[in-house]
């Protein structure tokens, strides 16, 4: 009978151990903190957040952008910007900007022109691939993701920083709070020189290298219009290239016969493009549709000749002559 209570005793110790140190575990556990995380997508801006100013410029469309959240011991907040995309060599600038009555800014932005450094501020490398940057704030993951009213903005690289003007900015969107993802047609046209192909009797006849070529890009962006950009390989620096719309018309109509109107059609595209000795641009945003422009309007696509004075009635003097965005 000794023995048995010595026994009984002694799982009765072991159990009282293994228990003691199951909650002291327990507790242990308990005790860790459960930090908060989140992700926010960003599109290119074509209008989603400010529809009157959709960006303008030159950077290729396929950019977005994610937003993270990560919660720190401390109670501050780590944010990570990933860029997709990114166009390789160029400087990325990345801000937070504080929300504001425009009424009190100084170029009526609905924003502070200096951004929040204390929440993000940062550049970042384009690599020809996706890049990103991170910065800590003592900012709480709870404010940033409720009560801060603030925008993200990415700038483009490829013109001067201006916080002023919405239409260089390739993403803006509220900071860290969910984002519409609305998808938009964009295609792309390309276009050799002139040596007769539309029509054999207006083939270029003139002394500019025939290695230029071109080509047109239709975005759609908000309230039914298009953003237009046309680029132009292997120009010669310091010459101006006007680049026209043209509407097709009946030649019997025309004052010199011409199968189009002499005039540009400004609503579709009539910009200059100074040559730089490699590919140079435009963009443009047109009040046309997506749709009106790559299947209901016709129209041709003319360079003229920055070499020879400029001559809207004789098709030889055009560098490049193709139907516009087909």
């Amino acid at each position: 009978m000794k023995n048995l209570n010595y026994s009984f005793g002694f799982r009765n110790v072991l159990y009282l151990f293994a228990l003691s140190t199951s909650i002291f575990l327990t507790s242990c556990v308990d005790d860790d903190p459960v930090l908060s995380d989140a992700s926010y997508d960003y599109a290119f801006h074509n209008g989603q957040t400010v529809s009157a100013a959709p960006y303008t410029g030159l950077h290729p469309a396929t950019l977005n952008a994610k937003l993270e959240l990560m919660e720190l011991e401390d109670g501050g907040t780590r944010i990570t910007v990933t860029l997709i995309n990114t166009v390789d060599g160029e400087t990325y600038r990345i801000h937070a900007h504080d929300g504001a009555d425009p009424s009190t800014t100084p170029n009526g932005t609905p924003y502070i022109e200096s951004p929040n450094t204390d929440i993000f501020a940062q550049n970042v490398e384009g690599n020809g691939g996706t890049a990103s940057i991170s910065q800590e704030t003592e900012m709480s993951f709870d404010d940033l993701t409720t009560n801060y009213e603030g925008f993200f903005v990415v700038h483009d690289p490829l013109q001067d920083l201006n916080t002023i003007d919405i239409t260089t900015y390739l993403i803006v969107g509220s900071f860290a709070r969910e984002q519409t993802i609305a998808s938009y047609q964009s295609t792309d046209f390309n276009y050799d020189f002139n040596n007769g192909q539309l029509a054999s009797e207006f083939a270029y006849s003139g002394t500019h290298g025939t290695d230029l070529n071109a080509w047109i890009n239709v975005t759609e962006v908000v309230n039914n219009r298009s953003r237009i950009t046309i680029m132009l390989d292997n120009t010669i620096a310091g010459e101006m290239y006007h680049t026209h719309a043209h509407d097709m018309a009946d030649p019997s109509t025309t004052p010199n016969g011409t199968p189009y109107n002499e005039s540009p059609n400004a609503m579709v595209f009539a910009n200059h493009i100074m040559g730089n000795g490699a590919s140079a641009g435009k963009s443009f945003i047109s009040e046309m549709s997506y749709n009106e422009i790559t299947t209901n309007y016709d129209g041709f696509f003319v360079v003229h000749d920055p070499l020879q004075t400029i001559n809207t009635a004789d098709p030889t003097s055009y560098v490049i002559l193709g139907v516009f965005a087909r």
